[in-house]
């Protein structure tokens, strides 16, 4: 199994907010910097119109908390520049998380307000992760939710994942784990395939044809390293002329075309009716260019065996983030007792105390609500499924969620989360959530 360690992973400390230290700061000399306390990780609303969330980039998270760590470079840095005072420098070069983290499994649907990841340490320590965990979560859940729409539109055909160049070259990684979880076939990034295990798939672009004097003699180069399996690109200049061509050099053995322009619903019928004619009647057809979730279900009635999805994918199809937020819920007081705390702003309140939370299904299996427990465990029926697993306990990784491992789970529980959900969460028209979020016994809040 491939290890963050073994791709040479940079320290994560400084993906962080100037504030979170001087935070930390402020706490350390006021004296509640070693508060136990409870952050949680949610979102008060889902991208308007979309009925459910996908979370994405807990293994992430987890793996860069291995290497949250601030060595000479990042001291020095933060010392040169001013950012906290020489009490503040000297915590930090001692520091290595040593709390618990909980929350859903990755590829789990979420909901607003569920508790998506829960950090119970000090203050000091969970409040410098803020950051970090926000820019995970909020970007590889913004990806593994399109993704998942686009897999629905898709039905049995296959996705496969190809945005990278559209993306910053970190985050085109974490897009095709995060695609991958949501049920794509494969990626084109070849990062994600060394550090997380996943397919990796591609032929040639336009430019191949066009290095070559003809397309002929181009599709022969490809076919004769790549064996009549491969899959030729048909539309640099004819598509019908090149479709004959293909066909005449590979026969029927030829793997597969691409169309990658113009009109794909017209194009994969003709391209589909003149490959049947020729005899290549298992040959197939794979689309590109620009496809999001509504043009993939627009092309349902296409004769067409796999689609190809980038720009869209890799920019949360129209919900680039997933808006989660990051806040104390509870923290220790001066006698030793927890007390439940929550931000009282309008249009940003949320509610104290630390959460449990249950997926509520019917004798069929099918999930009908989000229970949430306010400081305790929420009562479950015999079908009821309990939410928040176990993460790392006391600084130490529970095995099974990180690398290539983490990924087939992840990948496995966001297929059987969709399998329980209510048919309406495959639709893409606009409308609330496909469950209710639920509350049980709210405890009142200190402010």
């Amino acid at each position: 199994m491939t290890t963050p360690s073994s791709w040479g992973q940079p320290r994560t400390s400084l993906f962080t907010d100037h504030y979170e230290l001087t935070m930390l700061q402020a706490a350390l000399h006021s004296g509640a910097a070693h508060r136990r306390s409870v952050f949680e990780a949610f979102a008060r609303r889902l991208p308007d119109g979309r009925r459910y969330g996908v979370v994405g980039g807990t293994g992430r998270i987890l793996e860069g908390l291995e290497h949250f760590r601030f060595g000479p470079e990042e001291l020095n840095f933060l010392a040169q520049n001013n950012v906290v005072n020489d009490e503040t420098l000297s915590w930090l070069a001692d520091f290595k998380f040593s709390g618990s983290v909980y929350g859903y499994a990755e590829g789990e649907f979420y909901f607003p307000n569920s508790p998506i990841l829960t950090i119970e340490s000090t203050f000091a320590e969970a409040c410098i992760l803020e950051t970090y965990v926000l820019s995970i979560l909020n970007h590889d859940s913004a990806i593994a939710s399109a993704a998942s729409r686009m897999i629905g539109a898709a039905g049995f055909r296959p996705c496969i994942e190809m945005g990278s160049r559209r993306t910053h070259e970190e985050s085109a990684v974490a897009a095709s784990r995060a695609a991958v979880i949501a049920g794509f076939h494969g990626t084109s990034n070849l990062e994600a395939g060394l550090r997380y295990g996943v397919l990796t798939l591609g032929t040639a672009a336009h430019s191949f044809t066009l290095l070559h004097d003809s397309e002929e003699e181009a599709f022969r180069a490809q076919l004769g390293s790549m064996g009549s399996g491969t899959t030729l690109l048909v539309d640099t200049y004819d598509v019908e002329a090149a479709v004959r061509k293909a066909v005449a050099i590979a026969g029927p053995a030829l793997g597969g075309v691409r169309l990658d322009s113009g009109d794909l619903l017209a194009q994969a019928r003709d391209v589909r009716a003149l490959l049947d004619s020729l005899g290549n009647t298992n040959t197939r057809i794979t689309v590109t260019s620009d496809l999001d979730e509504f043009a993939i279900a627009a092309l349902a009635a296409a004769p067409v065996d796999s689609y190809g999805v980038g720009t869209s994918l890799v920019t949360g199809s129209g919900a680039p983030t997933a808006s989660m937020v990051y806040k104390l819920v509870s923290r220790e007081g001066d006698d030793g007792e927890f007390v439940s705390v929550a931000k009282a702003a309008k249009n940003k309140a949320s509610v104290g105390g630390r959460k449990y939370a249950l997926r509520r299904l019917n004798k069929a299996g099918i999930a009908t609500s989000e229970v949430v427990g306010i400081g305790h465990n929420p009562a479950a029926d015999s079908n009821d499924r309990v939410l928040l697993e176990e993460f790392m306990t006391d600084g130490v990784l529970v095995p099974g969620w990180t690398g290539s491992e983490g990924v087939v789970r992840a990948t496995a529980r966001h297929a059987a989360s969709m399998a329980e959900m209510p048919g309406t969460a495959r639709r893409l028209q606009r409308g609330e959530p496909v469950i209710p979020t639920e509350y049980e016994q709210a405890i009142p809040v200190t402010k």
